[in-house]
């Protein structure tokens, strides 16, 4: 596997499999608890994560996404998590359904302000992994603030994991 849209894909995928394990074991008390800072709780911010993933699947399904999911909306860990792997899954299945002149092509949507912004998808598939991973490292931190154990969901340990299992092909 080299380094393209797929292997940051499948970072992104064991990244967010690891992510919900972490947070599997935390009483639904901690999840909602109000910590302030950037996101007012960790489903706040999971929430957040599952919503835009699954407007990104949506956008990319060619339908307008304006909108994300009040928190309210999605009131437990599972519901957060079935929404996050259910639009991983479609974004994955978006991907390996693209050839490359599709990925150089721009893609056109309306942001959550309506307007309407276009960039090469290849671009975009990547701005949903860096988009997961930079909300990933705020919930692990406050995780660790409620007593959770966040798993290490670093780009480096998803390369020595699939090294050791012979996925580059070495």
């Amino acid at each position: 596997m080299k380094d393209d849209l797929f292997a940051l894909q499948d970072y992104n995928l064991w990244a967010n499999k690891l992510l919900l394990e972490s947070l599997a074991p935390l009483p639904h008390e901690e999840y909602v608890r109000e910590l302030g800072g950037g996101w007012p709780s960790i489903r706040a911010a999971l929430v957040h994560l599952a919503g835009a993933t699954r407007a990104w699947a949506e956008r990319f399904d060619g339908r307008d996404a304006t909108t994300l999911p009040a928190v309210e909306e999605v009131p437990s860990l599972a519901d957060a998590a079935r929404m996050l792997n259910e639009a991983d899954a479609r974004v994955s299945a978006f991907l390996a359904a693209r050839t490359p002149e599709q990925l150089a092509a721009p893609l056109v949507w309306k942001n959550l302000r309506g307007e309407e912004k276009a960039a090469p998808l290849w671009t975009v598939l990547r701005h949903t992994a860096n988009h997961a991973t930079y909300h990933r490292g705020q919930i692990a931190a406050m995780l660790k603030r409620v007593g959770g154990k966040p798993l290490a969901t670093d780009l480096v340990r998803w390369a020595i994991e699939r090294h050791e299992a012979g996925a580059f092909g070495d």
